[in-house]
């Protein structure tokens, strides 16, 4: 199955600075992060309890 992206509430349509994110399906769960300028090119795959500890790190 193939993953659906979201658009970082934080991104803009004007360019720049751009995170999507997606969950996948795999036998364990993780949370998968891209640049969405790049969506062919690599994405992070983290589990959920990684992904929060990234996501408090960011915003701090």
């Amino acid at each position: 199955m193939k993953p659906t992206w979201f658009q970082s509430s934080y991104s803009s349509d004007a360019g720049g600075s751009c995170v999507e994110v997606a969950n996948l399906t795999t036998a364990q769960a993780l949370v998968a992060v891209r640049d969405s300028k790049l969506p062919h090119g690599p994405a992070l795959a983290l589990p959920p309890e990684a992904f929060a500890a990234f996501v408090t790190h960011v915003r701090t």
